[in-house]
C-alpha cells in the first residue's frame, strides 16, 4: 500500500524501515520529574537512599532487595506512581512530538503505566521473545518505553530485525519448540538496542523481541506504555477498560458525546 505520510521525515522513514526510532527527549523537566517520583518511592521503603545520587540508587537497588522480594517491590512502587496523574501526562509530553508524526494527534493511552525492574543475574525477569500481537493486541498500538538508567548490552533488549521476521515465523510453526531454542536460532539475527537516560523508545509491537538475563552489574529500570489513535481498530484491549483519551479534538468529543435523538 503507498502511504501519504511525509517520507521525507527521517523518523518517519526509519519507523517504516525498521519498526522503531530512538529519540533524544527534548522535554527534560518531565523525564527529570518521571525519576524523581520514583526516587521519592523509594526512600520510603529505603530512607538511608536520601541524599543519595539518583542514578546511583537505581543502578545499584539490587543491593537492597532480594530476588523473592523484587515483584513485592515493584507492584508497590507501580501502584504507588499510577495514581498520580501528573506522572502519566509527564509520561504522554516527553513522547507527544514524536507520537504526532508516527501515531497522530487524536489518542488513547495506556491506563496504568507498566514498570520493569530487572536485577542482575534475576532469571525471573526474564521475557522470551514475542510480539504482543500474536496475542491478540492490535498492530495500530505502538509502544513508548523510556528508561531510567542507561540500558545497554544484556541490561537491556533485542529487536528481531525486520527483514528476518519471516524466519522466526517458519520457526513458530513448530508448536513444541522452546523459547530458548526458538533464540538460539535467531540470536544472529537480533539488534540490542542502546539507550542513555534521556531517550525514549517508540516501537511497532508486531516486531518480535525480548531480553535475556542481565549479566551486567548494575539494575535495569523501564517504563512501557501502549499508544493507539483512538479511532484506529481495536485488539483484545479495549478503549474504557484498558485505554483511557489522552489528546481529543473538539469534534472528536462532541461526537463521542453524541445520542441521537431518534
Amino acid at each position: 500500500m503507498k502511504l501519504k505520510e511525509n517520507k521525507d521525515n527521517k523518523d518517519v522513514k526509519n519507523y517504516l524501515s525498521k519498526g522503531y526510532i530512538i529519540k533524544n527527549i527534548k522535554q527534560t523537566k518531565s523525564l527529570d520529574y518521571i525519576r524523581k517520583i520514583f526516587i521519592k518511592e523509594i526512600i520510603k521503603i529505603f530512607p538511608d537512599q536520601n541524599n543519595q545520587n539518583e542514578e546511583n540508587i537505581l543502578n545499584n537497588i539490587h543491593k537492597k532487595i532480594k530476588f523473592k522480594n523484587l515483584n513485592e517491590f515493584r507492584l508497590k512502587i507501580f501502584n504507588n506512581v499510577n495514581m498520580n496523574e501528573k506522572f502519566k501526562m509527564s509520561y504522554y509530553n516527553l513522547s507527544k512530538e514524536f507520537l504526532d508524526q508516527i501515531v497522530g494527534n487524536e489518542l488513547v493511552m495506556q491506563s496504568r503505566i507498566n514498570l520493569s525492574i530487572q536485577l542482575p543475574d534475576d532469571s525471573s525477569s526474564l521475557l522470551p521473545i514475542h510480539a504482543d500481537t500474536w496475542s491478540g493486541v492490535s498492530p495500530f498500538e505502538v509502544v513508548v518505553w523510556l528508561p531510567l538508567v542507561d540500558c545497554y548490552q544484556t541490561k537491556t533488549m533485542y529487536f528481531l530485525k525486520k527483514k528476518n521476521v519471516s524466519k522466526i515465523n517458519k520457526i513458530l510453526l513448530n508448536k513444541k519448540i522452546s523459547t530458548d531454542k526458538i533464540f538460539n536460532k535467531i540470536k544472529k539475527d537480533v539488534e540490542w538496542l542502546e539507550l542513555k537516560y534521556g531517550q525514549v523508545l517508540i516501537f511497532d509491537q508486531s516486531i518480535p523481541h525480548g531480553n535475556v538475563v542481565n549479566k551486567e552489574a548494575e539494575t535495569r529500570w523501564s517504563m512501557n506504555c501502549r499508544f493507539k489513535g483512538i479511532f484506529t481498530p481495536y485488539g483484545d484491549k479495549k478503549l474504557g477498560e484498558f485505554f483511557e483519551p489522552i489528546s481529543l479534538k473538539p469534534a472528536s468529543l462532541r461526537g463521542i458525546n453524541y445520542k441521537h435523538p431518534f
